[in-house]
């Protein structure tokens, strides 16, 4: 019998792993392959953070690379570039099988060029060549800035994982882009067979803000009905912004500006959805990957979240259920205290920190490991010789 995670595939779904690490190249990732339906893998600065920090896999290659006088960022480089490269390797058959539909894996630019359009191309078209893998994504922030390089990107034939989208507004401009992207592709009569794009949009972190501005407003409440509206509202929002996402996608794809394109082999963007890892522990440890089943999409969950909806998930497409129910929700939240264009403002702010910061403590743990190696630190391998 199928397990959760094959009966996900079987209705349409996706399955990805949001993790990367060195050991699983032990057989862990052929397993996941072979008996979960693995399809596609992602990874950003906290995940090698926690993969280069955690035993000694990768103490060999850095002890090596120190001693060639490589600097932090060339090693952290070399480290994520080569098991990007492996990955992909292995993700190659189902990339051919599938054709071209899955069978990916996405390594991020620097998180510090989230505001920098130019410096976001530039990044984005140098992380390309050097994965040369077709089966690659290349992670671009969906901030303001990131919207014109998404086009660009696009327009240049190379693949795109638009990360860090939390609202409804910035996810239709983030569409538009890559469409309008396929259209500068075709106007300079390149071929838009093979050109790919996932939109990830980020689900736990929305109910993770929402969720205490909805208690303190019951908290404040003498209408029973409205604590009660307020109450229930509690870790239903970012399910509700998953199914208009949903709508949105369905309904933008569907006309005749994107069909003209898909006649000349464009592929739809497909939505992913992240951070789907329940962060209440009140919550159903699969609360969001349950919710969010629907047809041509992708679920990324880190390896604690898949191995729970291995054990435990409940396989039931729900992802086009109560739309309405869903737009009369995220309607009400002004009148329940959510100001959600404000919240995504802010989840968006956050979610950039929350890569720089692990990619700076990566890059300071690998300086300090360069100079257990070489006794020197960057200053010191920078100062002329006398």
């Amino acid at each position: 019998m199928a397990n959760p995670l094959q009966q996900l595939a079987a209705l349409g779904q996706s399955v990805w792993l949001d993790y990367i690490h060195r050991d699983l190249f032990d057989g862990q990732l052929r397993r996941l392959i072979d008996e979960d339906a693995l399809t596609g893998m992602t990874s950003n600065p906290a995940i090698f953070e926690k993969a280069i920090d955690s035993g000694h896999s990768y103490d060999a290659q850095i002890e090596t690379l120190a001693r060639a006088g490589k600097s932090a960022n060339d090693i952290y480089e070399a480290i994520s570039q080569s098991d990007v490269q492996r990955v992909a390797d292995a993700l190659r058959p189902i990339y051919e099988r599938t054709h071209t539909v899955d069978g990916y894996v996405s390594l991020e630019v620097n998180p510090h060029l989230a505001r920098d359009r130019d410096g976001t191309i530039a990044e984005a078209r140098r992380l390309w060549a050097a994965l040369d893998r077709p089966n690659i994504y290349i992670k671009v922030p969906g901030t303001v800035e990131g919207l014109g390089a998404i086009r660009q990107l696009i327009g240049e034939g190379i693949n795109v994982n638009v990360t860090l989208l939390f609202g409804l507004p910035r996810y239709h401009e983030v569409m538009d882009a890559y469409i309008g992207g396929l259209e500068q592709r075709l106007a300079s009569a390149g071929s838009l067979e093979g050109v790919s794009s996932v939109a990830s949009f980020f689900i736990s972190r929305i109910d993770t803000m929402v969720d205490p501005m909805l208690q303190a407003h019951a908290a404040s409440e003498r209408d029973a009905q409205a604590r009660t509206e307020a109450e229930g509202a509690c870790g239903e929002v970012a399910i509700a912004c998953g199914k208009l996402a949903y709508n949105m996608y369905r309904q933008t794809f569907a006309q005749q500006r994107f069909r003209h394109l898909a006649e000349r082999g464009a592929r739809v963007q497909r939505l992913l959805w992240a951070s789907t890892s329940a962060k209440n522990p009140n919550y159903r440890d699969v609360k969001y990957v349950e919710a969010l089943l629907g047809a041509d999409t992708i679920d990324t969950m880190p390896l604690e979240t898949l191995e729970a909806y291995r054990d435990h998930g409940r396989p039931q497409l729900q992802l086009e259920g109560n739309l309405p129910a869903a737009r009369d929700l995220f309607e009400s939240l002004p009148a329940l205290g959510v100001d959600i264009d404000q919240v995504t403002r802010r989840l968006e702010e956050e979610g950039i920190d929350k890569f720089n910061q692990p990619f700076d403590r990566l890059l300071q743990h690998i300086e300090a490991r360069v100079i257990s190696v070489t006794g020197a630190s960057r200053a010191q391998r920078a100062a002329p010789s006398r």
